[in-house]
């Protein structure tokens, strides 16, 4: 069997993935501690977001003819690819929070929604908020006034009932 015939599942596992992705990731993983690496993979799971090493030439088989081709360049050096299919923010948000206390991990570039970031690029993408924290907060902006609201609504209810209660006991 060619070795070519050996390496073509995991080219295609690799393709698989990055298919419909809304994100895809590439970090140096070198110098993490297992304990660091094991947790890293857990928040990363947590998230809906897959993680796994792969040699590079692998990678930049898989990526040929796809938006990731533009990742091509960056595989040097141990990489990790972190992908995800739901949140396109995820991998960026999780990766670069996870960074910030484990310094050996590196981001590389990623593509967005299509669209190639370089490290800095990454960096403000882990910024924005997930959809589900951006819906909560729209969700919350609207039921603000609408409680406000209500709150008067009622406070003026009970001040009209203690001014009809005082007037009850008057004429009495």
């Amino acid at each position: 069997m060619a070795k070519i015939e050996l390496k073509q599942p995991i080219i295609d596992e690799i393709a698989e993935n990055i298919k419909d992705a809304k994100s895809v990731v590439l970090v140096d993983y070198r110098g993490l501690t297992v304990e660091e690496d094991t947790n890293l993979r857990k928040q990363l799971r947590e998230a809906n977001v897959i993680y796994k090493v792969y040699k590079n030439t692998m990678m930049n088989f898989a990526f040929k003819g796809t938006d990731c081709e533009q990742l091509c360049g960056q595989l040097a050096g141990p990489s990790a690819i972190a992908i995800s299919k739901d949140d396109a923010t995820a991998p960026a948000r999780v990766l670069a929070k996870f960074a910030k206390k484990a310094k050996a991990l590196e981001l590389k570039s990623g593509i967005v929604e299509g669209v190639f970031y370089d490290t800095e690029g990454i960096m403000q993408i882990a910024k924005v908020p997930s959809r589900e924290e951006l819906l909560s907060k729209l969700l919350g902006s609207i039921q603000s006034p609408v409680a406000n609201f209500a709150r008067v609504i009622r406070q003026i209810a009970e001040k009209d009932g203690e001014g009809a209660e005082a007037a009850q006991t008057a004429e009495a």
